[in-house]
Parts: structure tokens; C-alpha cells; sequence
């Protein structure tokens, strides 16, 4: 049987003040900043694995989390 892999889109954009704000879309107030690009990106993919983590030890993920993938716009 064939998983599906659930993708996760991150948006970053730069503030008027130099930081870089990351979000992940599919994730309703899952957002985080750092000093680069970079560096939110890794934030936000930290963030959002402890999120699902959360959710699916809560049973509340289904079992359709179990492959993820990120991808940064």
C-alpha cells in the first residue's frame, strides 16, 4: 500500500526592521522569525514538527501524517 506524503508549504518574507517571519501555511498560527531566511526556515520546520508531534500524540493527526515534507517557497 502506497503512503501519501503530506507536504507543508512555508512562506517567508522579510519585515521592514530586517527579520525574516516564516510560516507554515497548512498549520493555523504556526509562524516564527530569525535573523536570515535560513534561519526562520529551520525555526518554522522545528516548530511545525513539534506541532504535529503534539497532534499526534493527541490522536487528534489521523493517520495521514505519517510521511511529511516541507517545502520552502
Amino acid at each position: 500500500r502506497r503512503r501519501e506524503v503530506t507536504v507543508f508549504n512555508i512562506e517567508a518574507e522579510q519585515e521592514t526592521d530586517g527579520r525574516w517571519l516564516a510560516e507554515v501555511t497548512e498549520l493555523a498560527g504556526v509562524m516564527c522569525y530569525g535573523a536570515s531566511q535560513a534561519e526562520a526556515i529551520a525555526r518554522i520546520q522545528a516548530l511545525g514538527l513539534r506541532v504535529v508531534a503534539d497532534r499526534l500524540e493527541h490522536d487528534e493527526a489521523g493517520g495521514d501524517l505519517l510521511e511529511i515534507s516541507f517545502n520552502a517557497a
